[in-house]
Parts: structure tokens; C-alpha cells; sequence
């Protein structure tokens, strides 16, 4: 028969060396440049689609997004291999509060203010920032090979989403769901801005508990008492206090609910209310009620109809309520009010507290519960819509424990505060009817809500009529911006086309089909998301929802630019490349939701962890040469499939265990094991491919010079074995490890590169190769040659020394494995010989002076008599014993002292006990061989 047509050797194809860093350039740019993951929403295939969570442009990426990137991008590259119609969407957010805080900052060391410069020439700055680090994003983002459609690529303050955003208020408007009013927010003296709950960081503080008498106003109670004790960390609020609470069941203070105490240093005249909040274990069980100022004491308020006295400005200065201490500052304020308290004999006694304090994450100060004006959503009416979805399993949570604290949020829910005072940002499309105040925006400025100034001033002189000359109707736009959270809530929708309901992109892929988050913010945008996917499109906007850990440093804490514990992916990039890092940060998963530890080392800016990716990356490439060297320049596609009857004993295990490779990884990454396929390749891959079949298929790779025709026809065999199960093995790992598979597949197949792995299809499954018996003897055998290997080691022997290896098992099936795999055994192991025997022929004809191993149901019999000096191997071993007896005795020693095995951390004396097993197991094996010794 004559050989097919080859084309020329492609040996050269690949370096010897390779350069993760040229090589992921080159194919990052060819995949971008000719719109490989550019998806055609008239496409074939099953949408499947994926919006990216949005960086904020404040800087550079850290660790936590190259770990998002490396879980998302492996799913959706796996889904391409699937035949899906695939996009994976990228884009930033605005980061309102954050960006403004560091545009002011460099503003103030330049001597200036945002109003100096005015708020279109502001804009105008921060769209500068954008584009200055919303370009150092995205070039990181590109540096870690996100297969995202780039030509799609959406920012939160970009036209289609600001238009999203427009209608998506006003529409909420119309509902009844968007209200102005005076409620209490967090506020931040610092940035001057109500904030969400996601920009307050709880910190731990050392304080003070200071606790103060409040005189009963009636003079002395019938049983004597002439006052109440109440306890404070923020003494400066005292001024505002409307009542003091105790709990309705607490038989102390029964007889006083309903009579009233003076409030020191203002006089005022306050009432002690019953209420249920109130822990009567805690402290005197008395309260006091500021209901300006603490959100659970305005809950109390409203309870108890209480008025609201606010004593503070929102510069965090004290304002004329708080009388003699207008104008201070609140911690001022706060030593001077105790010295008041002091010197009028209020101050009971101060004690030490740590307790946690909220902080702004952006103006590093604490916050201050503050009644303010602003705009709000109802919640309830939209999260009433996701819980109903829930019970539907709608979206699903991966894993499923984080949809209870998905569900306990939207059912212990309240209203939205989405205004900031801020300029960067979608600015809220309200008009205030400033004619109608005196041309000031106060509490009590009726105001329109439009989609433009046009609509808006239609809207008011229907309302209002047109004005006169004299009075012109003059309208003023809302100079607050959007919650950052507002326009994200958006995000999943908005940037496929919403509220064009037509729009292709929107029609095919949304819902999407999964969101990739941390579980950190579950809360904050994955239930926003929710709530505003069902108020405007009617669906929830994701079908899934998996939920990943945080990364951790070297000392197991999490990350955090303020902790100064971060890294930067580029440092391990540069010196590894995109693949390793991506490999080692997801084979890290333990399990969804899980956090995952990178170790690190500072001074060198290396990772060993990282470094372990890249030498298997260096595997995979040194395994592909070694191919291409013994292809003879053929291809997978040119050598063909290998005929079933022409397979030997090693070719039908790796062909088995591809298949089950093929079907295990392709179930782990449909359900988001994603770690546990990692992991199941890289053993697969170095173990088994690498370490065995490679070793087991040389010397049929290369049968000599004049061999058989059998020979030739065995060499041809192994080759398509080899390039098949290459071949298939870059498509599993593709999703990992893109930009290396990439080159591999092409170094292989000699495809131009016009072609992507990315885009072909998933290996198919050939089930007709599994064999369970099969892959359960061959790591019989694989085992067996290793206890060889290592009794050759104890024995001394040198590589060119050949001895007789002894075999014995009662098992048939194994030892027709062994004898099939004779000549494997003879060239791996060096054996003169290979005898396999039952018990009772290895009786009648026993080995004398062998060192003896075990392995399963498998005796390993290694003669040594006449190649070893046998006397210094008894020196060795009694040697080694002695060794193994002192280890075990100090072992034993320490877990027989009190003093260590009950003090000692757990995971110290479980080590320890480890060590000492070792020890005692390594001890008899030396005894064992000293004795077949004789």
C-alpha cells in the first residue's frame, strides 16, 4: 500500500525554548485582529453569553480580577469548543465616588477645588482619568488573554447605557418606584456624599463607652431613683437625643415608661418609651435615642412618632442645634461635650470599648447616620419578584448555599438611596422648578422627572403654566449624580441593547447565561442586577450565578490595597506568562466558593505555585518537540485514525483513559469544577502522557535501521496514537491555558494561522475505548515498575547494569497485563529478564539473595546475588534502620509529653503523628530487605 503524501518536516514549527510572552502577544493580536470572539448574532449554535463584571476605572487590575478573568474566560472558551454562538462582553464602570475622590485629591495638591474649575471642565478631567486608566485595564485585561468581543466593549457612562439609565429612571418614576425624601443616609464628611453600603468599610477601633446620668424630670421616682444611666461611644449626639428607650419587659423600668427625663446640657424635656429593640442584658438596658443620627434609634423613632434633631452639619462640624458647640468639629465636639458632662456631674464613669466603627472606603473617615434629602428606589416591590423567582431556582446559585443569603437580603430589604453628591456620573434626570423657591433648590422644589430638558419643561408648564414675563418659569437640572450601582444594575441588559427591544444582540443572548462573581458582593450588585432585570425585562438576568472565593496572600489574608498585600498580575505575568498564572489561580480552587492562597515572595517577586504552571507549560512544549521529531512531518490529520486490531497494551490504556479524560473534564467544566479539571488534566497530561506513554512508545517510535515491516507498521501505530492523543489533549486544555495550546495545536497540525483552536470543536468521545479493567491493571503495572526502579535504587545499581526481575501473582488477569507488557518492563525498568509466576511456581523455584517489594496483590522480586556487593548493602540498610529509630523515638517522644500533645496546635501534633508512621513504616521496610538479605 502506498504512504500517503506528507508535507515537509515540521520540527522547526516550535523553538526549543519557549517564550510565553512573545508567544501570547502574538496570538492575542491575531485572535483580536481577525474578530475570532467577534460572535454573529444571526449565527447557528446555542446562545451563550456572558457580560464580564465591569472593572472600575480607578487604576490598575489586582489579583482578584486576573482570578475572575481566569474563571470566566476558561468557561466561555470551553463553551465555544462546544459549538455555541458565544459572547463574552467586556467593559468598566465609572466608579463615581472612587474616581471623584482621586480627581479631587490631585485637585487639592494643585491648591484647587472642583468648583474652581467648574463642573464642565470637571467632566471633562475625569473623562481624561477614563481614558488614561480605563486603557491600562484594558490592556490588562488583553495581557491575560480574555477571549471578550473587544468591538463590543461598553462603559457605563457611554451613550447606549446612559440612555439605559435615563429611561430606566423615569420609567421607575412613572411606577411609583422612585421617590424624593428626607431619610437617614450614610453619609461621608470627607467626600461630602451620601454612600452606599458597599463604600463603608466596618473597621475595629479602640474607644471609649462613656456613661451618663439623665435626671428624671419629676424629681425622684417612688422607688428613690432620681435618674437614668445610659451609655454612649458618640457623646457629641447626646444634643439630639428625643427619648430614652428600655425594653417593655424589663420589670426595672416598667413603672417609668411614659414619664419623661431632662437632657443634660440642652434641658430638653425627653420621654423613656418601651421598645422591643432594646437588650435589656446589654449594659443598664437603657438606651439612649438619637433618631438623627443611628439608624436603628430612627427605627425607634418612627415607631414612637419621636421628632428628628439633627445637631450636625454635613462637613461634620456641629450645627446651631447642637447650641454652645456650633461650629466644631464632631470629635471636637465630642471632648468638649464630655467635659460638660463632666462638670455638671452627669459622667458616671468611662470605660475602654473596641468596638466597630463604619468608615468610608473612600474618604477613610467614619461615616455619620445623617437625615438627608434624597432620591430613593422601593425595593420591596422589586425584590418581592426575585424571591418569587428564587423558589424556581432562578438564577441558580453555584454553589447552591450562597442563594439563602441571596434570599435573606431581598427579604430583609430597604430602600434604595441612589443619589450622590457627586458630579462624575449619570446626572439624575430631574428638573427642579427653582421659579417656584426663589431660584434655590431647597427640600420643597417641585421638580419634573423627564428624559431631556425639552420633556422636562413641557412636563412643568403643563404643571405650572408657561410663566410670565415678569415670572419666567425657570427649571434648574438635579446637580446630583446616580448611584454608581444604579447604571451596574443595568448592566447585563443595557450594554446588549436595552431599551431597544429589537436589538439583535438583545434578542439572542439575554438573558445571559452566567455571572461570575465574588461573594462579596452578592448584596450590592448581584441583587440589583436582579431587581432591575425583573422590573424592565420581565426575566432574571443570568441563569446562573457562580460564586467564587477571594484570593489570598501568602500569610492566608485577603488582599487589599489598604493592607498593602496585593499583587500585581503583570510582575507574575512578565516573569511567567498569562497561561501560568491562569492555570495556577484556577487549579487553586478547592471547590466553588472556596478562597484560594497564592504563596508569594515579595523580595523576588516570585511565586512558586505560579512557577509550577510554567514548568508544566515548558512539559506540554517539550512533549510537542519530541512529537514533531518522531511524526516524520505527518500531522493528526494526514496519519489518520490508528487501526483498533494494530493496538498494542499501552496504546489501548491511553486510549481509554483520553476518553474518560474527554468526558470527566468536559462534565467539570460544564458544571464549574472547574478547579477539579485543572487538576485532572495536568495529572493526565504530566503523568500519564508525559512520565509513561511517551516512555513506553520510544522504542517503537524508533525501531532502527532495516526494521520489519511489522516494526514499521508498529512506529506508524504509535504516531497516530501519539498525535491523536496531543492533539485532543491542547483542545481539553485550551480553555486554561489558551495562548499555549494555541501554539502547540498549530506546531502540530501545521494549520495556518488563520485557523484557532479556539474555535474548533470539542474532541468527540470514543467510547468504544474506555475500558475500566484495562486502565485498573495498567496502573498495576505502571506501580509495579516502580517498586522495580526503586529496589534498583536501594541495591546500587547502575544504569547500565542489567538484572532478572521476578514477578508473582495469583490474579490471572494481572498477570496476562505483565506478560503482554514484558518488553515495555524490559526497556523501562532495565531487566535482564521478566518472569511472571503464580505463588506456586515462584515456590518451587524461589529467588535467593532478592530484595523483595510489594505492591498491591503484587509480589516484585529484584535477584541481586552476584551484582551488588551485598555486604555494604547490609551496612546501608542497618544504617538506614538505625536512622529510622531515632527518628521514631524523638517522634514518640514529643507525643508522649503532655505539654505538646495537649498544647500544641492540632495541625502541629497531626503532622507530627504523620511523621512518626512514616518513620515506623520506613524502619520495617529496611528490616524487610535486610532480611530477605539472609
Amino acid at each position: 500500500m502506498a504512504r500517503l503524501a506528507v508535507p515537509a518536516p515540521v520540527t522547526d514549527a516550535l523553538p526549543k525554548t519557549y517564550d510565553p510572552v512573545g508567544t501570547e502577544a502574538r496570538w492575542q493580536q491575531a485572535w483580536e485582529t481577525s474578530g475570532a470572539f467577534h460572535p454573529d448574532p444571526s449565527a447557528p449554535g446555542e446562545p451563550f453569553s456572558v457580560v464580564i463584571p465591569p472593572p472600575n476605572v480607578t487604576g490598575s487590575l489586582h489579583m482578584g480580577h486576573a482570578f475572575n478573568t481566569a474563571l470566566i474566560d476558561t468557561i466561555v472558551r470551553f463553551q465555544r469548543l462546544q459549538g455555541k454562538n458565544v459572547l463574552c462582553l467586556p467593559g468598566t464602570d465609572h466608579a463615581s465616588i472612587a474616581v471623584q475622590t482621586i480627581l479631587e485629591k490631585q485637585l487639592k495638591a494643585e491648591g484647587k477645588r472642583k468648583e474652581d474649575l467648574g463642573r464642565e471642565a470637571f467632566l471633562e478631567k475625569a473623562l481624561e482619568w477614563k481614558a488614561q486608566s480605563g486603557g491600562t485595564i484594558v490592556g490588562q485585561l488583553r495581557r491575560l488573554g480574555y477571549s471578550v468581543d473587544w468591538r463590543r466593549e461598553r462603559f457605563t457612562l457611554d451613550a447606549g447605557c446612559s440612555a439605559a439609565v435615563i429611561e430606566a429612571f423615569n420609567r421607575l418614576h412613572e411606577q411609583g418606584l422612585i421617590y424624593r425624601g428626607e431619610y437617614l443616609v450614610n453619609w461621608c464628611p470627607a467626600s461630602g456624599s451620601a454612600v452606599s453600603d458597599l463604600e463603608v468599610e466596618m473597621k475595629e477601633v479602640d474607644g471609649q463607652l462613656w456613661h451618663f446620668r439623665y435626671p428624671l424630670t419629676a424629681g425622684a421616682a417612688a422607688d428613690g431613683r432620681t435618674h437614668l444611666e445610659v451609655a454612649t461611644t458618640r457623646p457629641e449626639t447626646l444634643l439630639g437625643d428625643t427619648a430614652v428607650a428600655v425594653n417593655p419587659k424589663d420589670p426595672r423600668y416598667a413603672a417609668l415608661v411614659g414619664q419623661t427625663l431632662t437632657l443634660p446640657l440642652v434641658g430638653r424635656e425627653i420621654p423613656i418609651v418601651a421598645d422591643d429593640h432594646v437588650d435589656a442584658e446589654f449594659g443598664t438596658g437603657c438606651v439612649k435615642v438619637t433618631p438623627a443620627h443611628d439608624p436603628n434609634d430612627f427605627a425607634i423613632g418612627q415607631r414612637h412618632n419621636l421628632p428628628l434633631i439633627t445637631v450636625m452639619a454635613k462637613d461634620g462640624s456641629m450645627n446651631e442645634a447642637a447650641g454652645r458647640f456650633q461650629g466644631l468639629d464632631r470629635f471636637e465636639a465630642r471632648k468638649a461635650v464630655v467635659a460638660a458632662m463632666e462638670e455638671g456631674g452627669f459622667l458616671v464613669k468611662v470605660e475602654d470599648y473596641r468596638h466597630s466603627v463604619p468608615f468610608s472606603d473612600r474618604g477613610k473617615v467614619p461615616v455619620e447616620p445623617l437625615l438627608s434629602t434624597q432620591w430613593f428606589v422601593k425595593t420591596e416591590p422589586l425584590a418581592a419578584r426575585c424571591r418569587e423567582a428564587l423558589e424556581n431556582a432562578d438564577p441558580r446559585f453555584v454553589p447552591e448555599r450562597w442563594s439563602k443569603v441571596y434570599r435573606d437580603w431581598l427579604t430583609d430589604i430597604r430602600d434604595w438611596c441612589i443619589s450622590r453628591q457627586l458630579w462624575w456620573g449619570h446626572r439624575i434626570p430631574a428638573w427642579f422648578v427653582v421659579s417656584e423657591t426663589g431660584g434655590q433648590i431647597t427640600d420643597t422644589t417641585p421638580y419634573v422627572v423627564a428624559r431631556d430638558e425639552a420633556e422636562a419643561r413641557a412636563k412643568a408648564e403643563a404643571q405650572f403654566g408657561g410663566g410670565t414675563h415678569a415670572h419666567p418659569l425657570v427649571l434648574e437640572q438635579d446637580p446630583d449624580a446616580l448611584d454608581t450601582w444604579f447604571s451596574s444594575g443595568l448592566w447585563p441588559f443595557s450594554t446588549l441593547g436595552w431599551p431597544d427591544a429589537d436589538a439583535a444582540d438583545l434578542a439572542r443572548w439575554y438573558p445571559t447565561s452566567v455571572l461570575v462573581t465574588g461573594f462579596d458582593i452578592i448584596f450590592f450588585w448581584v441583587a440589583r442586577m436582579t431587581m432591575m432585570a425583573g422590573a424592565f425585562t420581565g426575566q432574571m438576568p443570568f441563569q446562573d450565578v457562580y460564586i467564587h472565593g477571594l484570593v489570598r496572600d501568602e500569610n492566608n489574608r485577603k488582599m487589599s490595597k489598604s493592607a498593602g498585600n496585593g499583587i500585581d498580575p503583570l510582575l507574575l505575568i512578565d516573569r511567567y506568562g498569562a497561561d501560568a498564572l491562569r492555570f495556577a489561580l484556577v487549579r487553586e480552587v478547592a471547590g466553588a466558593g472556596q478562597d484560594i492562597r497564592l504563596d508569594y515572595d515579595r523580595k523576588s517577586d516570585t511565586s512558586a505555585t505560579v512557577e509550577a504552571s510554567r514548568n508544566f507549560a515548558n512539559k506540554l512544549w517539550n512533549v510537542t518537540r519530541f512529537a514533531l521529531m518522531n511524526l516524520a512531518g505527518e500531522t493528526p490529520a494526514s496519519l489518520g485514525e490508528p487501526d483498533p486490531a494494530a493496538l498494542q497494551l499501552a496504546d489501548r490504556w491511553i486510549l481509554s483513559r483520553l476518553a474518560r479524560v474527554n468526558r470527566e473534564t468536559a462534565e467539570r467544566y460544564g458544571s464549574y469544577g472547574l478547579g477539579e479539571a485543572s487538576k485532572g488534566l495536568y495529572e493526565f497530561a504530566w503523568n500519564e502522557v508525559c512520565d509513561w506513554y511517551v516512555e513506553l512508545i520510544k522504542r517503537r517510535l524508533n525501531p532502527g535501521e532495516n526494521p520489519s515491516p511489522e516494526a514499521v507498521a508498529d512506529q506508524r501505530t504509535a504516531r497516530q496514537v501519539l498525535a491523536k492523543v496531543l492533539n485532543a489533549l491542547f483542545v481539553m486544555l485550551h480553555p486554561l491555558m489558551p495562548h499555549l495550546s494555541e501554539e502547540l495545536w498549530h506546531g502540530l497540525t501545521g494549520e495556518p494561522e488563520t485557523t484557532f483552536l479556539a474555535l474548533q470543536p470539542w474532541p468527540e468521545l470514543d467510547v468504544a475505548a474506555l475500558d475500566d479493567s484495562l486502565e485498573a491493571s495498567f496502573s498495576e503495572l505502571i506501580e509495579a515498575i516502580r517498586v522495580v526502579r526503586n529496589l534498583r535504587a536501594v541495591a546500587g545499581l547502575k544504569p547500565s547494569q542489567s538484572v532478572p526481575v521476578r514477578f508473582v501473582s495469583g490474579r490471572g488477569e494481572l498477570a496476562a497485563v505483565l506478560t503482554a507488557a514484558t518488553a515495555d518492563i524490559t526497556a523501562l525498568t532495565r531487566a535482564e529478564r521478566v518472569e511472571v509466576l503464580d505463588p506456586a511456581a515462584a515456590e518451587a523455584n524461589p529467588a535467593t539473595k532478592a530484595l523483595a517489594g510489594v505492591s498491591g496483590e503484587l509480589q516484585v522480586l529484584l535477584p541481586i546475588e552476584g551484582l551488588v556487593d551485598l555486604e555494604a548493602l547490609r551496612a546501608r540498610l542497618e544504617k538506614d534502620i538505625a536512622k529510622a529509630e531515632k527518628e521514631i523515638k524523638g517522634l514518640a517522644g514529643r507525643l508522649a509529653n503532655p505539654n505538646f500533645a495537649d498544647k500544641a496546635p492540632p495541625e502541629v501534633v497531626a503532622e507530627c503523628k504523620a511523621n512518626l508512621a512514616d518513620a515506623e513504616a520506613q524502619a520495617e521496610l529496611a528490616r524487610r530487605r535486610l532480611a530477605d538479605l539472609g
